[in-house]
């Protein structure tokens, strides 16, 4: 018998409506002989009825700190940040492994209750290939929030805010609407990272909206800068991984520099990490204040949601939670490559504290 205990919690951050397990991932979880604990939630997009017919065990909303030891933690974004130490293995995005300030009390607090991180962002194949991310459906949900942000700055304003939508055609109905009422002519723009998921994503939204689209990718950035043709758009969209020895594509000085650029979605969001490539600010941003300006003479708006495929949190659960089914079923093998390799990388981390 599978004794395999798989928790899955309520997201408890504001507007995380995402979830990492369909009702038919339950279903085959199930089937496969694990147990499966889901909690309530307030929030969730997908209904908790769905869950309860495949038979998994309904339990109150936020109660995974009194889980059993053994159970698996399976949540999507950060847990509150209340210093408690944590005895569970969780799987998550830990946001802890690139110098991260929050990344490093995350690693504590493993550290100090004896659990372990299974980060979804470093769960790789063999050739080191993620096994499954949000990564269209945030370029998707990123480059529309850009262009509400543009649309902003056609009336003089700044971006309000932003909720979720029922799907993408209701988002692709208001925000058409929205460039229409603007009247003038679609802006320009550059996404860098256009062979990946997060800028397909990106420039799919642009052209079902009639944005032109310069499509940059490691060929077009490999001179390592400076790369003025970024200030030469109107838009641009940064959707690359960030990592040691990435070029800087909008540097401090770009603020002094004549430019077209007035809306940058910086949708990788990396904004505290040492190898930011949009150093031009310092924070993310949120649902209540989309954007932060960083010049005002020329505008300029930099959009950097962390949890943008929450903006779509059907379609683009149920595109996630397909892509990590086939290694949520061999969590039951302790030697499993997936797990074993994300389990190396936490100890890692945690043991250079």
């Amino acid at each position: 018998m599978n004794s395999t205990h798989i928790w899955l919690r309520a997201e408890q951050r504001p507007h995380e409506a995402r979830v990492g397990l369909t009702y038919d991932g339950a279903k085959a979880l199930l089937d496969a002989g694990f147990r499966l604990t889901v909690e309530e939630s307030t929030a969730r997009a997908i209904d908790l009825e769905g869950y309860a017919a495949a038979g998994a065990e309904i339990v109150p909303e936020a109660s995974w700190p009194s889980a059993p030891e053994d159970a698996i933690i399976f949540g999507l974004k950060e847990l509150p940040e209340d210093g408690s130490p944590l005895p569970h293995r969780h799987i998550m995005f830990g946001h802890a492994y690139k110098g991260q300030f929050s990344g490093k009390r995350l690693l504590e607090r493993f550290k100090a209750g004896g659990g372990a991180l299974y980060d979804l962002e470093y769960l790789l194949d063999e050739t080191g290939r993620r096994l499954a991310a949000f990564g269209y459906w945030a370029g998707y949900a990123g480059a529309a929030v850009t262009l509400k942000a543009w649309c902003a700055q056609q009336k003089g304003g700044i971006c309000g805010p932003v909720e979720t939508y029922a799907d993408k055609d209701a988002l692709l109905a208001d925000l058409g609407a929205s460039l229409d009422a603007v009247g003038a002519t679609r802006p320009k723009a550059l996404v860098i990272g256009a062979l990946g998921r997060v800028g397909s994503g990106a420039s799919d939204l642009c052209e079902a909206l009639g944005v032109s689209v310069t499509k940059w990718d490691m060929a077009e950035t490999a001179h390592g800068g400076p790369f003025p043709e970024v200030l030469q758009h109107d838009l641009f969209f940064n959707c690359i991984l960030a990592h040691e020895g990435v070029p800087q594509f909008v540097p401090r000085s770009a603020l002094q520099a004549p430019r077209t650029l007035c809306a940058i979605g910086d949708i990788a969001c990396d904004p505290d990490s040492s190898y930011n490539p949009v150093p031009v600010y310092d924070r993310a941003t949120d649902w209540e204040a989309p954007v932060v300006r960083v010049s005002d003479d020329p505008v300029l708006d930099v959009m950097a949601i962390d949890n943008l495929p929450s903006l779509l949190p059907v379609e683009s659960s149920i595109d996630f939670a397909g892509q990590l089914l086939p290694a949520l079923l061999q969590l039951s093998d302790k030697d499993a490559p997936v797990w074993a390799r994300a389990l190396k990388l936490y100890e890692q981390h945690a043991g250079d504290l």
